[in-house]
């Protein structure tokens, strides 16, 4: 591992983002244009004392950055995905997918949209309906995904194979989001190509239920850009939310946030949850996911 060369590039990429960009105030006293080393700390879920130690390059700490922490790194620092790349080569750790899975670069222009999106609910998934990263009102009003890998990281997956997957939306609109999610899987399906992951995933889930293979096997194909959703939330009840998409270029990630007509319900009780905050996270539990 090459820690001189981590630390410089760390150092260089800090340097070079502005406060405002990231959703910090400049504040007037200032010393260096970029971000601070406990600014970038906090951003990448690390400690100050860590992160100092891996951008000063030294050895002596026994600093050995795991993949995910690079990866938190990446989205912290904006890195493009050849910035992202020359990241997991100075620290010789195999470079992710950058398309998919809990490890995949979020892409910078969502990221910066997501950082925008402080007063409604916001993330990035993958068009397989993994979370990549999310804001604090997105975690109270969903609650935290869970942190598993390979197909369970799907929400598409969980759907369809762990019956809690389901209770965040009325039972009467179980059928409709079922039909939502297999359309929207086939049109990533074609998409992706010979794509081992998502032909292992549909393979193992046409076992597993017969709804979803019912559904497949009608070859409906809609990619999801706008629904209208009744979430049920354990405080304030049955939430009814416009859920918008916007998708990146290539199709494999989207940034996808909740909002209400003003001064409907659901706009008075968006407003309701960043007064609740994130603390009732824990009494939400971890097993709910849009």
């Amino acid at each position: 591992m090459n820690l001189p060369e981590l630390g410089a590039f760390l150092r260089s990429r800090r340097d070079r983002i502005r406060p405002v960009e990231v959703g910090l105030p400049q504040g007037p006293r200032r010393r260096v244009p970029g971000l601070r080393r406990e600014e970038v700390a906090q951003l990448a879920g690390l400690s100050a004392d860590y992160y100092t130690e891996l951008e000063r390059g030294s050895a002596k700490g026994g600093v050995q950055p795991s993949a995910q922490t690079l990866g938190a790194l990446a989205r912290a620092l904006r890195l493009n995905n050849d910035e992202r790349d020359h990241l997991f080569h100075l620290a010789e750790r195999p470079v992710p997918p950058s398309a998919h899975g809990q490890s995949a670069h979020v892409q910078p222009a969502l990221l910066a949209l997501l950082d925008r999106l402080s007063n409604t609910p916001a993330r990035v998934i993958t068009d397989l309906h993994e979370t990549l990263v999310e804001n604090d009102l997105a975690l109270t009003l969903l609650g935290r995904s869970p942190a598993q890998r390979g197909p369970a990281a799907s929400l598409v997956y969980r759907w369809f194979t762990e019956s809690r997957t389901r209770e965040i939306y009325p039972p009467e609109d179980h059928a409709q989001h079922s039909r939502v999610f297999v359309a929207d899987l086939q049109a990533a399906a074609a998409r992706r190509g010979r794509d081992t992951d998502v032909a292992k995933m549909v393979a193992v889930l046409r076992r597993r239920s017969e709804e979803f293979a019912a559904l497949w096997d009608t070859h409906d194909v809609a990619v999801r850009r706008m629904d209208h959703k009744r979430i049920v939330h354990p405080m304030l009840g049955v939430i009814e939310l416009d859920c918008y998409n916007l998708l990146s270029e290539d199709g494999r990630q989207r940034l996808l946030w909740f909002t209400a007509p003003p001064g409907s319900p659901g706009a008075e009780q968006l407003e309701l949850l960043s007064v609740i905050g994130t603390q009732e996270l824990s009494v939400m539990g971890s097993g709910r996911t849009p």
